[in-house]
C-alpha cells in the first residue's frame, strides 16, 4: 500500500477520460476530456471537415486514424490536460442541432469559444489546436478572444481559402478530369455567394454539392485563412507535413507570412494525418489507427506551449 501511495506521487500526471458536455444550440456539446492533476494548460482539439468525430475518425469518410485520440493521449504524458471536442451535429453531439449542414464556421466557432470557458475550470491556460478545417475554426474563435485563450496550435491548416485548395484537391485526381470545368464553374459560384440548383448538376457530382452542402461552402468559402490570421496577435504554431496531399507545405508558409509572431514545425515526410508516410502505400496513414502520431510531433508542441508562457 505505502509503495502504491508512492507511485502515485511520482506520477502527477496519470490521468482518465470522461465525456463532458456543454449547451449547444437545441441540445448539448459533448467532448472527451482527460484531466490531469495540476495541469497548467489544456488544449481543446478542433476536429477537420466533415463528420469527422473526436478519435479523428469518420465511418462515412472511410477515415480511420485515431489521430486525435493519440494527440490527447499524448499530451496527458506530457502534463498537458486536453478536451477533444465533437462538432455540432456529429456523434456525441448530434442532439445539438437538427441539421449538421445547417452551420457555419462562425457558429463552430462560437461552440469553441463556448469550450475555452468550460476547459478554463480545467487549467488555467487554455490552446486550440485545430486540424485542417477545425484551424480556421480555432483562427476565427480566437478573432473574439475568449478569457483564459492562451494560443493558437494550427495543425495541417489551409492558407488559401478553402475553394481554391478543393479545386486543387480535387485536380490531382485524374480521374476527375472530365468534371473539372464544371466543379470549378459551381465552386465560382458558391464563392460568390450564389448556389446551384442541385438537379442541374451532373450526377455523379450531386452528392458533394447538395442542397444542404452549397449552404456550409458559400460561408466557408468566403473565409480567407490569411486575412482571418492577421487579426491574431498571440502566440502560434504552425504545424506542416512534406508529404500532406490535402495541405500544401505552401499553404503554411502563407499562414507564417500572417503570423509574424509563429513558431513552425516540419514534419519531414509527414502526412495530413500527423503521422509518417508509409512508403508505397500514401494513404496508410488514413486508414490504420495503430500508425503513430509523427515522433517528435506531441514533444515539440509541448515545448512550444511551455517556452510561450515561460516568463521572460
Amino acid at each position: 500500500m505505502r509503495l502504491l501511495i508512492l507511485l502515485l506521487l511520482t506520477f502527477p500526471a496519470l490521468a482518465m477520460a470522461e465525456p463532458v458536455h456543454i449547451p449547444g444550440p437545441q441540445g448539448q456539446l459533448e467532448a472527451e476530456m482527460i484531466a490531469v492533476q495540476r495541469a497548467a494548460h489544456v488544449v481543446i482539439i478542433i476536429p477537420g471537415s466533415g463528420p469527422i468525430d473526436r478519435d479523428g475518425n469518420s465511418p462515412q469518410m472511410g477515415l480511420s486514424t485515431d489521430t486525435y485520440r493519440l494527440l490527447a493521449e499524448g499530451f496527458s504524458e506530457q502534463g498537458i490536460a486536453s478536451l477533444r471536442i465533437d462538432k455540432r451535429g456529429f456523434y456525441g453531439s448530434a442532439g445539438a442541432i437538427s441539421d449538421p449542414n445547417n452551420v457555419t464556421i462562425g457558429a463552430y466557432a462560437e461552440d469553441v469559444r463556448d469550450w475555452v470557458a468550460y476547459a478554463s475550470s480545467v487549467a488555467p491556460c487554455v490552446w486550440l489546436a485545430g486540424h485542417s478545417e477545425g484551424g480556421l475554426v480555432a483562427l476565427v474563435a480566437a478573432q473574439d478572444a475568449p478569457e483564459n485563450l492562451c494560443g493558437l496550435i494550427l495543425l495541417a491548416t489551409s492558407g488559401r481559402p478553402t475553394g481554391q485548395l478543393m479545386i486543387e484537391q480535387l485536380e490531382a485526381n485524374p480521374a476527375n478530369a472530365p468534371f473539372m470545368p464544371e466543379i470549378s464553374a459551381i465552386v465560382a459560384d458558391l464563392e460568390a455567394g450564389q448556389s446551384r440548383d442541385p438537379a442541374s448538376v451532373s450526377a455523379v457530382l450531386r452528392p458533394l454539392f447538395s442542397a444542404g452542402l452549397q449552404r456550409y461552402m458559400i460561408d466557408l468559402f468566403s473565409y480567407d485563412p490569411v486575412e482571418v490570421a492577421k487579426e491574431w496577435n498571440g502566440p502560434v504554431l504552425i504545424v506542416q507535413g512534406s508529404e500532406d496531399m490535402q495541405v500544401r507545405p505552401h499553404d503554411a508558409d502563407l499562414l507564417a507570412g500572417a503570423l509574424s509572431q509563429s513558431k513552425r514545425i516540419n514534419l519531414v515526410r509527414g502526412t495530413h494525418m500527423l503521422k509518417a508516410a508509409v512508403a508505397g502505400n500514401p494513404f496508410a496513414t488514413y486508414a490504420d489507427p495503430s500508425l503513430p502520431l509523427y515522433e517528435n510531433l506531441v514533444p515539440g508542441i509541448a515545448s512550444f506551449i511551455d517556452e510561450s508562457t515561460r516568463p521572460d
